[in-house]
């Protein structure tokens, strides 16, 4: 999501492991594997949100990283084992013995779905517009990586913008090499060329749309295993194999339809007369399914937490206020209520199984930090709260917003049950459709969201890094200048035990001032067709690997 990315609404059951890879125990690796006699290589699957538009600057869903993932392709892409494997480039990256300048060489025969060879300049582009602050890409700070990268998103006038262009450190030696420096090391760097940001752009293609590239089938092109043909909007994507992909012949499906589906009965009924072989599942529907051979489980490196926007609600800067809102909420109840057979609840705002960057897990480095489940100790802050404000009472008429679909709609529900029962105030619910919430809250136009953030590569930073003083993720609008500092030390220092730790007292401080209040760490359900074979889903990044799937 940051894949980072805005997360829609689904269902945690099981708890994600110590391993930061994780796929289902259905996926059969990624040989390509085979068919067997004379299936059609076609399938159709549900999902449970529209993309946005399909932009590989500005794109923050998870549902645009996965339509993307299987119409595109980065300069690696991510195998069963979480590991970045050669893709456009042709092998993985000459990496410089101080760790900043990756220089990568492209295959011979890559080109994009309409035959144009793909290019190294099609990379420099790529990060010029995203960190170009006309773009205004929410991602942008993740391509800041790149040696004079900040510069560029700082510039003002156009002339400071072309200068910063010339100076980032993102170079083609010529079509076929790329040279990267970086204003630091990145251990996790490589696998992070395979993440959507770093895809390749067609400067032509771009310009030629304008505002509305990416926001239709015609109006982007990828270089990946397969072509949008079609795209009904709020209906029905539809892909059919790219024969001009570099690794066609590894490619087995022909067509993939993917139905936009937001009732999850309907799913199902889909699901159970044939008319789709996959859809996502919670609550009752896991017990019906539970054990049975189309059922998988993914672990997934994702939290869902509250969010309270302190410009919109000036009441929301006192700590106090914001303690008492989390910790009334009993987070074990919320799983068994909302999702039937729970997730995990969370203990931090960094999930389990995320790596500390040193060797070990995060969780275990840090240890848990989310303070208890405390009704009365909920009230007498909420109390001391108002009174540092000069309040009588909590602000009225407020609102939580979430998503309208899947278990969205429950759990707002349970959520102002539990402030109603346990702190006597009244919040409203506020279904919205997925793009709308995120949408509010990329715009800090919203007082409460409940929300979700995926993981854009294994390493706490994914999840810290957004909270910073004036962060383009912090949407919460909290200042805390001792966590910038921590942040901004963890982002420079090339110890990792040190860094490490800085992340660890970083995250001590966001879950003392909850400005988000974590509920529990996610992993997604899923039946799937059993005939589906080579089928992968990743713990971060996509939510599904499709390249290579095949019908047996």
């Amino acid at each position: 999501m940051k894949a980072k990315k805005w997360l829609a609404a689904a269902v945690a059951l099981t708890m994600v492991g110590g391993t930061v890879v994780g796929c289902s125990s259905n996926n059969q690796g990624q040989s390509g594997g085979g068919t067997k006699g004379s299936a059609k290589q076609e399938v159709t699957l549900n999902y449970r949100a529209e993309p946005g538009a399909l932009d590989v600057s500005k794109s923050t869903q998870v549902a645009v990283f996965t339509t993307m993932g299987m119409m595109h392709e980065g300069l690696y892409r991510i195998d069963k084992d979480g590991k970045a494997q050669p893709a456009l480039a042709k092998e993985l990256p000459q990496i410089s013995a101080d760790g900043k300048t990756y220089t990568i060489k492209l295959r011979d025969n890559v080109t994009w779905a309409d035959g144009v060879p793909v290019k190294a300049q099609d990379f420099v582009y790529s990060y010029q517009r995203t960190l170009d602050p006309n773009t205004k890409a929410l991602y942008s700070f993740m391509v800041a990586w790149i040696k004079g990268g900040s510069a560029l998103m700082k510039a003002k006038t156009p002339e400071e913008i072309e200068k910063a262009k010339k100076e980032l450190g993102v170079k083609a030696l010529d079509d076929k090499t790329l040279e990267i420096t970086l204003e630091t090391p990145k251990a996790f760097f490589t696998e992070q060329l395979a993440f959507l940001t770093f895809f390749p752009q067609r400067e032509d293609i771009v310009k030629k749309y304008g505002d509305k590239y990416g926001a239709d089938a015609n109006t982007v092109i990828g270089a990946g295993p397969f072509i949008l043909e079609k795209w009904d909007h709020d209906q029905q994507l539809v892909f059919v194999k790219n024969d001009k992909y570099w690794d066609k012949d590894n490619v087995k499906l022909q067509k993939i339809t993917i139905n936009i589906v937001k009732d999850q009965n309907t799913g199902l009924n889909l699901f159970q007369t044939g008319a789709a072989d996959l859809q996502n599942i919670s609550g009752e529907n896991i017990k019906l399914w539970e054990g049975k051979p189309e059922y998988l489980v993914q672990p997934e490196l994702s939290v869902w937490y509250i969010k309270f926007q302190e410009k919109t609600v000036p009441a929301f800067k006192n700590k106090k206020i914001r303690q008492a809102l989390a910790i009334s909420i009993d987070n074990k109840a919320y799983i068994e209520t909302v999702t039937g057979k729970g997730p995990v609840p969370a203990t931090g705002f960094v999930t389990t199984g995320t790596s500390d960057g040193n060797g070990g897990e995060f969780r275990k480095t840090a240890g848990d930090l989310m303070p208890k489940f405390d009704p009365a100790k909920a009230k007498q802050l909420l109390q001391e709260g108002l009174q540092e404000l000069g309040l009588k009472e909590f602000p009225k008429g407020l609102k939580i917003q979430g998503d309208d679909h899947g278990v969205g709609p429950k759990a707002l529900e349970f959520l102002v049950a539990q402030w109603k029962q346990n702190l006597g105030i009244e919040v409203l619910a506020e279904p919205l459709p997925h793009k709308l919430r995120v949408d509010n809250e990329n715009n800090h136009k919203y007082q409460i969201s409940l929300s979700g953030w995926g993981a854009d590569y294994n390493d706490p930073m994914t999840f810290l890094d957004m909270w910073i003083k004036g962060g383009e993720f912090n949407d919460v609008d909290w200042e805390h200048d001792q966590y910038t500092e921590l942040i901004k030390k963890a982002e420079v220092e090339t110890d990792r035990a040190k860094r490490s730790q800085l992340m660890v007292q970083a995250e001590k401080i966001l879950m003392e001032e909850m400005p988000v209040a974590p509920n529990y760490f996610r992993a997604l359900n899923w039946v799937k067709n059993p005939k589906i074979k080579g089928m992968l889903f990743p713990p971060y990044g996509v939510e599904f690997e499709l390249k290579w799937a095949y019908v047996e």
